[in-house]
């Protein structure tokens, strides 16, 4: 298997400590790597559509959510981790570009509600298609029973990882 830039830095720390375990550090220093060139295609990926990365995220959000495709800030806030404000300024760029709309809430007269548009849910029905199709083109180098063992590790340590302080 051929070096890759990890293994440079490692050599690095070995020669330099030789004292320290970099195990983590490689491990670590290939996750980073792999989730900026996913970043990165998806990022390309998502443009196709005329959406950004965080877009897509409201976007996707408000499709899984179900008929009627529609969610309060506060739960798409939730959802996504993201401030009142953050919420706000990605629904009014979704807004004008006509994917999603605000309607009253139902269950609350001073309430709003962020929902798809019909023209929102053909981008997004489209963009996660085509993420993907770039996800897998991805992985496509590593066979499926490896890919299969890659995500039950990962699993196992975002588990673990959830629950150490």
């Amino acid at each position: 298997m051929a070096d890759d830039g990890v293994d440079r830095i490692l050599e690095q720390w070995a020669r330099e400590r030789p004292d320290l375990d970099t195990e983590a550090m490689g491990v670590f220093g290939r996750i980073l790597r792999i989730a900026k060139a996913a970043g990165d295609a998806a990022t390309a990926t998502y443009a196709r559509f005329g959406i950004t990365r965080g877009d897509f995220d409201v976007l996707a959000t408000l499709r899984r959510a179900g008929e009627p495709y529609a969610l309060s800030p506060s739960a798409l806030s939730a959802s996504l981790m993201l401030t009142s404000g953050g919420i706000t300024q990605r629904v009014d760029r979704l807004d004008r570009a006509a994917l999603v709309n605000r309607v009253p809430d139902p269950s609350d007269r001073r309430g709003q509600i962020v929902a798809l548009t019909p023209h929102g849910r053909e981008v997004i029905d489209a963009a996660v298609a085509a993420g993907l199709e770039t996800q897998q083109r991805l992985l496509a180098p590593l066979p499926p029973g490896t890919r299969r063992e890659l995500d039950a590790h990962l699993r196992q340590l975002l588990a673990a990882m959830a629950t150490t302080p």
